[in-house]
C-alpha cells in the first residue's frame, strides 16, 4: 500500500504530528519525491499536494498572525507570514518532524543527500499539509499547523529584522567604506536531521559579528544582525586602512 515506509515509520510520523489520518496512503504520497515516482511504475509524487499545502500554510499563519498580532498593518503582517512561510523556516520544522527520514527518493537524489535539502524538506512539510487537509479538512490542517508554529508567531517581527540584516549591513559598509562583507563558516554540529551553523561575518578580514541557526543562510543573518548591533552602541572601529594596519594577523578583539 506505501511501498518503502515500514508502517511502523508513518505511524512514529503521525505521532509526532499529532495527527491520525484516516487514508494513510495520502501522507505516503505526501513524503514521496519526483524521482522516487520516476523510478516506479504508477508512482505519484507529491507536487500536488505541496500546491495545496502552500495554499493551506498562508491561510493558516496568515489568520494566527492577524489575530496575535491586532494592531499590525497590512504590509507587516504580509512581512511577517513570509518570514515564517519560506523555505528555512518550513526545512526547520521538517527537520523537528523528521521527515528526512522517511522522504522516498530516487536512488540519484538519496545518493546526493536529498534527504537533507531544505528545498526538499520545506516542499514535503507542504505537501504533509496538503495531505492532512485533504484528509481531515481545513480544522484538522489548522490545528496541525498550529500546532508548529505557536512557538514562532511572537518572533516574526524579529525575523524580518534579521531578513533584513544582511542588506542593511552591506548598504552602510558600502556607504562608508564602497566595500562589502563576507561570510565565514566558523562550526558545524549536531546531527543531519538537527545540524547547526555558525557563521561570522567580517570586514576586510575583521569580525563584527557571528550568528547560529539551522542553516548558513539563517546563521548569516544572525550574525549581520549582531554586527549592527554592535556599530550602533559603537563598539566597533572601522577604518578604511584596517587591513593594512594589522597585515595577515587576526586582531585581538574578540566576540
Amino acid at each position: 500500500m506505501h511501498a518503502g515506509h515500514p508502517p511502523f515509520c508513518l505511524a512514529a510520523l503521525e505521532e509526532r504530528l499529532g495527527y491520525r489520518f484516516a487514508n494513510i496512503d495520502l501522507l505516503a504520497r505526501a513524503l514521496t519525491h519526483r524521482s522516487w515516482a520516476a523510478e516506479h511504475t504508477g508512482g505519484q509524487d507529491n507536487e500536488r499536494l505541496e500546491y495545496l499545502g502552500d495554499a493551506v500554510l498562508d491561510l493558516v499563519v496568515g489568520a494566527l498572525l492577524f489575530h496575535r498580532h491586532p494592531q499590525a498593518s497590512e504590509g507587516e503582517l504580509t512581512a511577517w507570514r513570509a518570514a515564517l512561510v519560506n523555505t528555512d523556516q518550513l526545512a526547520r520544522i521538517a527537520e523537528s518532524l523528521r521527515l528526512g527520514e522517511v522522504l522516498r527518493l530516487g536512488r540519484g537524489e538519496a545518493a546526493a543527500g536529498g534527504n537533507r535539502k531544505s528545498s526538499l524538506l520545506g516542499s514535503a512539510y507542504e505537501a504533509v499539509v496538503g495531505a492532512v487537509f485533504l484528509d481531515g479538512g481545513f480544522a484538522a490542517a489548522q490545528r496541525v499547523v498550529k500546532g508548529h508554529f505557536a512557538p514562532w508567531l511572537e518572533q516574526a517581527p524579529g525575523l524580518v529584522a534579521h531578513d533584513e540584516s544582511k542588506n542593511r549591513l552591506q548598504e552602510v559598509l558600502q556607504a562608508q567604506f564602497g566595500d562589502t562583507p563576507r561570510y565565514v563558516l566558523i562550526a558545524e554540529s549536531g546531527p543531519d536531521h538537527d545540524k547547526r551553523f555558525t557563521m561570522e561575518v567580517r570586514f576586510r578580514e575583521q569580525p563584527l559579528g557571528r550568528g547560529s541557526g539551522p542553516s548558513k543562510k539563517a546563521a548569516e543573518k544572525f550574525a549581520a544582525a549582531q554586527a549592527l548591533e554592535r556599530l550602533d552602541r559603537g563598539e566597533l572601529r572601522l577604518r578604511p586602512d584596517w587591513r593594512e594596519e594589522i597585515g595577515d594577523d587576526r586582531p585581538s578583539e574578540t566576540l
